[in-house]
């Protein structure tokens, strides 16, 4: 297939994802179409526990390592609002994050491997994921036992901002750690003209808002980084009665274990104190979602290669205070993940969120030389397969 006839086909399968877009899940009728497009080329299916996601083997001509390449493939409960001819025939459904792009380009480099079977020193797993916006779908690929065998993984996402052409790489930490918090703070309802007969939690709750911002500000070294944002807070009926109760909501990012770990045991602190000292009782919902996302630097530095052997532009990019449940891998198997430019005219997750499609075929090339490039790192030489040094 030439890279032309390629282009066509990756974007003819991308604009089919993105009509008949489904949840974390949901991924039924994807999973079908996906099965499909890799049977297409003769690509092995491997069986699995899972109801959704997809997962594939292409056994090179000689042994060597297994690499895995991973791609996300379900949407969000977004309404789409890009009047594109191939928009999301699904309401309230839409793929705002390109998960419809990676996996487009995973099926590109997967044909692109398949017909370079032979000479292949290893082989190479293909990891189409379900539910990855709802944070648990690495954990249960793993589970099922996808990974087991697997030396080493690789995985990218669009970025939105870079032009096309562009490609984000980058040892050490690249995506946050995403903790979820919810604390409820009771105090007594009164009337609002006799707040002294009450215990005010909405003063309570304005005051703890203001005391979690230092957490970040006061506890947290100025070399390292953290975000604290509350983002929802609801309380109250009425204008003339102060209610019961409080309760506000947000999130926490982190790129470092112990900074995660500090922050929360900090957040808590501050809770127990600022409540006790407006007579409150709080309770703390906390949801650990996925770890920090940290490259490791061989396998980042075989990527770089093979990019650059692509005449890509190769920079070294900010990392992201968005979450990405492939950290999940990375605290098992050695990795890396990328950031590939798409050109886009809105961010993740925004209703009128686009991708350049010039794109696609690029990031399918990227995928395949990458995973080549590793496979000639682990080749068995003198009887003994390389193994990575670092995480």
């Amino acid at each position: 297939m030439s890279p032309t006839e390629l282009e066509a086909r990756l974007i003819s399968i991308r604009r089919h994802m993105h009509q008949y877009p489904e949840l974390s899940k949901e991924e039924f009728e994807t999973t079908k179409a996906i099965t499909g497009w890799l049977q297409e080329k003769q690509i092995e299916i491997r069986p699995t526990s899972l109801e959704t996601g997809v997962f594939a083997d292409i056994k090179g001509g000689k042994s060597g390592a297994t690499i895995a390449v991973r791609a996300d493939i379900d949407a969000l409960p977004i309404e789409e609002k890009t009047d594109l001819p191939y928009a999301s025939k699904i309401k309230g459904k839409m793929h705002a994050c390109g998960h419809d792009f990676h996996t487009a380009a995973a099926i590109g480099a997967a044909y692109l491997l398949k017909e370079d079977q032979e000479n292949l020193q290893g082989n190479i797993r293909f990891l189409f994921q379900p539910a990855e916006e709802s944070g648990g779908g690495a954990v249960k690929v793993i589970k099922d036992g996808q990974v087991d065998d697997v030396d080493a993984i690789i995985g990218l996402h669009n970025k939105p901002e870079l032009p096309v052409g562009t490609v984000g790489i980058k040892s050490g930490p690249i995506m946050a750690a995403v903790d979820r918090f919810k604390v409820n703070i009771k105090g007594k309802g009164a009337h609002a003209a006799l707040p002294n007969n009450g215990r005010d939690p909405i003063v309570a709750a304005a005051q703890l808002i203001s005391s979690i911002q230092t957490i970040v500000s006061r506890n947290v070294s100025p070399l390292q980084s953290a975000v604290v944002s509350v983002t929802r807070i609801e309380g109250g009926s009425t204008w003339n009665v102060i209610p019961e109760d409080v309760t506000i909501e947000g999130t926490v990012r982190t790129f470092d274990n112990t900074v995660r770990k500090e922050v929360k045991e900090r957040f808590y602190s501050v809770v127990e104190h600022v409540s006790a000292a407006f007579s409150q009782e709080a309770k703390i919902q906390w949801f650990a979602g996925p770890p920090p996302l940290i490259n490791h630097s061989e396998i980042t530095d075989a990527t770089r290669a093979a990019a650059k052997r692509l005449s890509l532009h190769v920079i070294d990019p900010d990392p992201s205070t968005a979450g990405e449940d492939f950290a999940y891998y990375l605290q098992n198997i050695p990795g890396s993940f990328a950031f590939f430019g798409t050109s886009g005219n809105e961010d993740w997750h925004h209703p009128s969120f686009t991708v350049d499609e010039k794109a696609i075929v690029k990031a399918a090339y990227f995928l395949y030389e990458s995973a080549k490039e590793l496979l000639a790192q682990l080749m068995n030489v003198n009887g003994k397969q390389k193994v990575f040094s670092d995480s």
